[in-house]
């Protein structure tokens, strides 16, 4: 078994609007996090991988943050990514098609999430080739429950 920690928890009310941060969300298995730009009240899916939503939450690394802008020279907050959840000590692309719990809350890890095109004019940098690969992990939530900034996230 591996365990990270959640260290930041992102999101977004509206498309295109800036992130906020939060101690605590609420999340719906087949819907996302609550108050999310992606939440759907109906459950129905915004994109599908492999017949899997891909949507509900994302995650990145803290540390692949940090490298970045060690590399690059940029001082991007965590919060810039636009994804989610920011864990600490995990390998998030280990957890591809893979299941994983946070706070009792079971997910299953659907397919990377690379940094797109419309993140790079959004940053107003490039991060293309420098993030891919590192970009995170795009999640299914597998049930219903409350993730809170410093929870673990384990692996079996």
């Amino acid at each position: 078994m591996s365990e990270g920690i959640i260290a930041a928890i992102y999101v977004a009310a509206e498309k295109g609007a800036g992130v906020s941060g939060h101690n605590s969300v609420a999340v719906r298995a087949g819907k996302g996090i609550v108050g999310d730009r992606y939440y759907s009240e109906t459950g129905k899916n915004r994109s599908n991988y492999k017949g899997q939503p891909d949507w509900e939450i994302t995650l990145v690394e803290a540390e692949a943050i940090e490298e970045f802008n060690a590399n690059t020279g940029n001082q991007f907050h965590e919060s810039d990514l636009r994804r989610n959840l920011v864990t600490r000590n995990i390998r998030l692309n280990d957890l591809v098609g893979k299941h994983f719990q946070i706070n009792g809350t079971k997910f299953y890890g659907v397919q990377l999430c690379e940094p797109c095109a419309s993140l790079q004019k959004r940053l107003g940098v490039r991060i293309l080739p420098d993030l891919v690969g590192r970009g995170g992990l795009r999640a299914q939530i597998l049930g219903n429950g409350n993730l809170t900034v410093g929870d673990a996230l384990e692996t079996s």
